[in-house]
């Protein structure tokens, strides 16, 4: 061991090198400083001396949590908040900084906490002498319930806070996660073929093509629904979705049923009813925000379920070809006028607010649903008028869906997911996918520029969205002086940032 000497007045000093001298009877210790943490890595350079107190060996590091059953009791809570986000389509980086301020505002000063699409983990650190815990949750469904998303928003309000205790806080999610739906199955039934309806009337079809949309829509939800209680993958059900859409609309082609030249609209209009509920937005979120495994799961979510709605009209596409059903021209992207743009606005809205119910959102919800769809559709057509292409008009358009959603949806007391997600459907490509699913699959020489512009369109939705919730951070701010310090977009979980230092 390296010896170090010290000469004081004549007398010499021994001691080991990075150990403090034995103290000498008569020399009593001074109380603990609040600063001494800071010190402590001049200690360990440099023996101390009078002037500066020796650590005491026995005094552990770091912030004094609970004991371990509250730990573990905060960090199950915090978990079960940030599934009933995820599973709701909420982004990483919003789930994250739920779970970090519900763990500060009970009491956890400093966790870390890790999201990999189908599962979170959360590890709370205590201290120098203690190990850390560690929780993790697997996130097994995924279903669009709204109202149960806002109630979970208006807890976590309550929790960060300090209104709400933990015990409290976890009776009161029981309560949300336990409770049925708002609305029956019916409901939502009509209500995705509302979707399609209105989205028939915003691509200008008629009211006779709406209907068949309306009822085709319904029928493929609810056979959904049958095959989805003996556990089929969501794979299959976009492939029989995709192929009963396809198929219907060509049979009622074929009986002469439809007086207009636009009959293949019915597939474009359910085909936007199947891609509504793929998690678009928050895989572009995901990958912004810099969560990118996160966003890897989602995307390759959405390509797969894409691919099978792929497969299922092409598919009947090629049944159809070989039963000898009339072919059908396909629709061209109609020019839109001045005089069409209040049925543009309406058609936007009424699907956007359809889309609300049909995720089981409430009265309140649906109407700025409304709203959001209504100035996304408004925008769109008024660009396409002014003869802009669709990827820059759709970009455009869910920019301002996004800003509106972020500045005025939670003071409304809706959550800004909603009113992004909700606001963006009625301008899905879903005219567009169809387009290029007939090119490739029934066509000889097949193009697959058309469906790569509505691969970009979707795209430019989600990112979008995501820009313009951004974009209304400093005008939040101003309006509420919530948030002041953001680590990206929030669509979901607190405004106000959480306190990560060590106390």
């Amino acid at each position: 061991m390296q010896i170090n000497e010290r000469t004081n007045g004549g007398t010499t000093t021994r001691w080991p090198l990075l150990e403090p001298p034995e103290q000498r009877p008569e020399q009593r210790p001074r109380a603990h400083r609040p600063n001494l943490l800071k010190r402590r890595p001049w200690h360990v350079l440099e023996a101390p001396t009078g002037e500066f107190p020796a650590v005491d060996a026995e005094e552990a590091m770091g912030p004094q949590l609970p004991d371990e059953a509250t730990v573990n009791f905060v960090l199950d809570l915090s978990l079960r908040i940030g599934e009933v986000q995820m599973s709701s389509g909420a982004g990483a980086s919003d789930v994250t900084a739920t779970i970090i301020a519900i763990a500060g505002a009970l009491g956890l000063p400093h966790c870390e906490v890790d999201v990999i699409f189908t599962s979170i983990t959360v590890t709370c650190h205590r201290g120098s002498d203690l190990s850390p815990v560690t929780a993790l949750r697997v996130v097994r469904s995924r279903s669009l319930d709204y109202t149960r998303l806002t109630e979970t928003e208006k807890l976590i309000r309550q929790i960060v806070r300090g209104n709400v205790g933990a015990e409290q806080a976890q009776t009161e999610l029981e309560r949300i996660t336990q409770a049925p739906h708002p609305y029956p199955r019916w409901v939502a039934t009509l209500s995705w073929g509302g979707v399609a309806a209105f989205i028939t009337l915003l691509l200008g079809g008629g009211p006779d093509v709406a209907l068949v949309a309306f009822v085709i829509s319904g029928v493929i939800d609810r056979i959904g629904r049958l095959v989805n209680r003996y556990g089929l993958p969501f794979f299959f059900q976009q492939v029989i979705g995709g192929a009963v859409a396809t198929l219907s609309a060509m049979a009622i082609v074929s009986s002469n049923l439809l007086t207009t030249d636009k009959p293949t609209l019915v597939v474009a209009a359910a085909v936007t009813v199947l891609l509504s509920g793929l998690s678009t937005v928050s895989a572009v979120q995901d990958a912004i925000t810099g969560y990118n495994v996160t966003a890897a799961g989602r995307t390759m979510e959405t390509a797969l379920m894409s691919a099978g709605l792929i497969a299922g009209v092409v598919l009947a596409l090629r049944i159809a070809v070989m039963l000898g059903l009339p072919r059908t021209p396909l629709p061209e992207v109609s020019g839109s006028t001045p005089q069409q743009l209040p049925l543009v606005v309406l058609g936007g809205a009424g699907a956007a607010a359809c889309f609300a119910l049909a995720s089981y959102s409430k009265m309140r919800a649906m109407l700025v649903a409304a709203a959001a769809g209504a100035i996304g559709a408004a925008v769109y057509g008024s660009l396409m008028l002014a003869q802009l292409d669709g990827v820059s008009s759709s970009a455009i358009a869910a920019t301002l869906v996004g800003f509106c959603g972020g500045v005025l949806a939670r003071r409304l007391g809706v959550t800004p997911l909603v009113v992004a997600v909700s606001g963006i459907t009625p301008l899905l490509p879903g005219l567009s996918t169809y387009r290029g699913l007939y090119q490739i699959g029934v066509e000889p020489s097949g193009n697959i520029s058309t469906l790569m512009t509505a691969v970009a369109i979707g795209l430019a939705l989600a990112a979008g969205v995501v820009l313009g919730e951004w974009l209304a951070q400093p005008v939040r701010t101003g309006l509420g002086r919530l948030e002041r310090r953001f680590a990206g977009p929030r669509m979901a979980g607190p405004l106000e940032a959480a306190d990560r230092r060590l106390e």
